[in-house]
């Protein structure tokens, strides 16, 4: 029987409930809320997260951003599986899940959250969690962001769901890359994907525009979900085993 450390000071109690349209089955999320200003120098010793040298050398809001994630993501395996393990840094920046689980972490201003499933209900998950853009950032990141093709689909939508429509496009194409990337084991990027719909509901439909593997190819279609409270949007791409 493991016991749990305590949490720090600078997270709160960890959260279950479930903040998407759509419940999965079989998987396991967990957030919380974190506040940089109440890190003290040994949370990371007290909660047994080890702290890799790029997070001990970090400022306070990456150390608590690391903190939290992980924490949650421990949390969550515990739940889902019993395990006790914190998933360490890979040399591709991402999380090293074991090799039966997948599971995406993410933080955005003093939040952070993880989900995990055992791959043989999904094969992929990938969530990411932003903060609402400002219509003067979004429209600026635009183009950056969106392809030509979502760029029309804009222009001909509603100016007040500019700011919306950008954060949006911008969190589902990472929760895909963080649901896509583990599978193929191939890099892409903003302009490899385009948002083809989605609804107020939270319901989004993607395409690929390029081929990752030969399964992955050139306009597959994937589904996503999306919420969004307290200023931040949260998405999360999920794919069936």
């Amino acid at each position: 029987m493991h016991t749990t450390p305590a949490l720090p000071a600078c997270c709160t109690a960890l959260d279950s409930h479930w903040p998407l349209p759509t419940v999965l089955a079989d998987t396991v999320l967990l957030s919380t809320r974190f506040d940089p200003t109440r890190l003290l120098g040994d949370d990371f010793q007290r909660s047994a997260v080890p702290a890799p040298p790029s997070i001990q050398r970090s400022v306070a809001k990456r150390q608590a951003e690391f903190l939290a994630g992980r924490i949650c993501a421990r949390a969550a395996l515990q739940q889902l599986e019993g395990l006790n393990i914190v998933p360490p840094i890979g040399e591709d920046r991402a999380p090293v899940w074991p090799a039966h689980i997948c599971g995406s972490i993410t933080h955005s201003t003093g939040r952070a959250a993880a989900i995990v499933a055992n791959k043989q209900h999904w094969r992929g998950l990938g969530m990411d969690l932003e903060n609402l853009l400002s219509h003067e950032r979004a429209e600026r990141l635009a183009g950056e962001i969106l392809t030509p093709a979502e760029m029309q689909r804009m222009a001909a939508g509603s100016q007040e769901q500019l700011a919306l429509r950008v954060t949006l496009t911008f969190s589902v194409k990472e929760s895909l890359f963080k649901a896509l990337y583990p599978i193929v084991q191939q890099r892409f990027y903003f302009e490899h994907a385009e948002v083809l719909e989605w609804t107020a509901a939270g319901q989004v439909r993607l395409r690929l525009l390029t081929d990752l593997s030969s399964e992955w190819r050139n306009g597959s279609e994937l589904e996503a979900q999306f919420a969004v409270q307290d200023g931040q949007l949260l998405s999360l791409v999920s794919i069936q085993a």
